[in-house]
């Protein structure tokens, strides 16, 4: 027999959810069977599998050892890199900055070294144990665009940061640059739609399209370019890029929106792109100590620096 008490990091799911992240091997199949053969019980009563689990609460798990082994194996962490840096850390997040060049979250091309892959090796160097929940990151940001990424260290954070994420309780700002003089502040909305991994603007409601806004503020100008301020106010793929691009104004360095770009003499290899800061609204859950607060990512690799050279620019408040 196997016992496991809740904490207050794992509360607040419903008990089969918790058992099949706990049996990280076990089938669905086998998670409702021990369920319906009352091998499980919750605070010593039997369990149908629906509950949800409180702090304090007391799982007892009626299996052998050898089904238990079977069906629960440690997860394996891979060594990586750690290109990230850290700009916040707590007992419950960790706000890093990403750099060019490294996915979010893993997929064919990362090789085992995407963002979340080097923040999962990172805990487990710092003693974290995975046994009931695998830690993730919360918001996306594209591999060649660099900037503040969100991480969930325990499952309430992770839900916490979702629902903040989800109900626009977050600001993000984003620091660009542009061929062209951009004059004054926008407030921009158009409409978006996704096709091959490309974003399709017009500023009018076509089929499929989904409304977007966004808000503009020069910083700089200088030798028809402009350095601008950017606020999210809606978040879709290559928002602003494609935005932009739209509006008559290539992100410098950009290859996709701007095949023809020759970069003039900034040497850079991708867009200039970097989410610079963060702002927490009022928040009413799990992270509320969060309210109000900002984080701020002055951290740019050589390229990036020399085109905030070239305008004179500190990223600031």
């Amino acid at each position: 027999m196997l016992e496991i008490k809740i904490n207050s990091t794992n509360e607040n799911q419903r008990l089969n959810k918790y058992l099949l992240k706990y049996f990280n091997e076990a089938p669905k199949s086998f998670i409702y069977k021990i369920i319906r053969k009352k091998y499980i019980k919750l605070n010593d009563k039997k369990a149908n599998g629906n509950e949800i689990i409180k702090n304090n609460d007391i799982i007892k798990i009626y299996l052998s050892d050898e089904t238990i082994n079977k069906f629960k194996k440690e997860k394996v962490i891979n060594s990586t890199k750690q290109d990230f840096s850290i700009l916040f850390e707590d007992e419950n997040v960790i706000f890093c900055y990403k750099p060019v060049g490294i996915s979010s979250q893993p997929d064919i091309k990362s090789k085992g070294n995407s963002l979340n892959e080097q923040l999962l090796f990172y805990m487990s160097k710092n003693g974290y144990k995975f046994e009931d929940y695998t830690p993730s990151i919360c918001n996306r940001i594209d591999k060649n665009t660099s900037g503040i990424v969100t991480f969930g260290k325990n499952l309430k954070s992770l839900q916490a940061l979702n629902e903040i994420f989800k109900n626009a309780l977050v600001d993000k700002y984003y620091i660009t640059a542009i061929y062209g003089n951009f004059d004054f502040k926008k407030n921009v909305t158009l409409y978006h739609k996704k096709e091959n991994n490309k974003a399709i603007i017009k500023d009018t409601f076509f089929d499929g399209s989904k409304p977007i806004q966004t808000i503009f503020e020069p910083l700089k100008q200088k030798d028809n370019k402009t350095l601008l301020k950017v606020k999210l106010i809606t978040g879709k793929t290559h928002q602003i890029r494609a935005s932009l691009d739209y509006m008559g104004f290539s992100i410098i360095g950009d290859k996709k929106y701007n095949a023809n770009s020759k970069n003039d003499n900034f040497k850079i290899k991708n867009q200039f792109l970097h989410c610079y800061k963060i702002h927490f609204k009022q928040i009413d859950n799990y992270l509320s100590y969060l309210s109000n607060t900002s984080f701020l990512c002055e951290v740019v690799n050589d390229e990036f620096k020399n085109i905030l050279k070239f305008f004179n620019y500190n990223i600031k408040e």
